[in-house]
């Protein structure tokens, strides 16, 4: 696998396909630019997903995110493109995007952005006593 920013997702199979879990990921150094100023723009990307057939695997993930860096792009338009491809590599039962964009002239911003399998009904939550 290469070490240069690249937009190519790997994956590689679930281990327990039969299972709903959830994978959480953290990215806290995705940086893209703006595309009116062209000043970076800095966030940390939190990942959630239940994994249907196939998993992300880590490493590419991080060269995907770094082939934003140099990319203009508004916060709502990148979130949805992560997401895009996400799903298009993994085919998730779930997956939510959250961008937390650090603060820009006073304003902060964060956009979530969620994909649902047709197929896939959530398990009912357990509350514990």
């Amino acid at each position: 696998m290469s070490s240069q920013p690249s937009k190519d997702l790997e994956t590689f199979e679930n281990p327990q396909p039969g299972r709903d879990y959830t994978i959480r990921i953290r990215v806290p150094e995705f940086t893209c630019l703006c595309p009116k100023t062209g000043q970076p723009d800095f966030a940390t990307l939190f990942l959630d997903y239940v994994p249907r057939a196939r998993c992300v695997e880590l490493k590419s993930l991080k060269l995907y995110v770094w082939a934003f860096r140099d990319q203009g792009a508004f916060h709502e338009k990148v979130t949805n493109e992560i997401l895009n491809d996400l799903v298009a590599a993994t085919d998730p039962n779930f997956m939510r995007l959250t961008a937390e964009f650090n603060v820009r002239g006073g304003v902060y911003t964060t956009v979530v952005a969620e994909h649902r399998h047709p197929d896939w009904q959530p398990p009912v939550p357990v509350t514990l006593p």
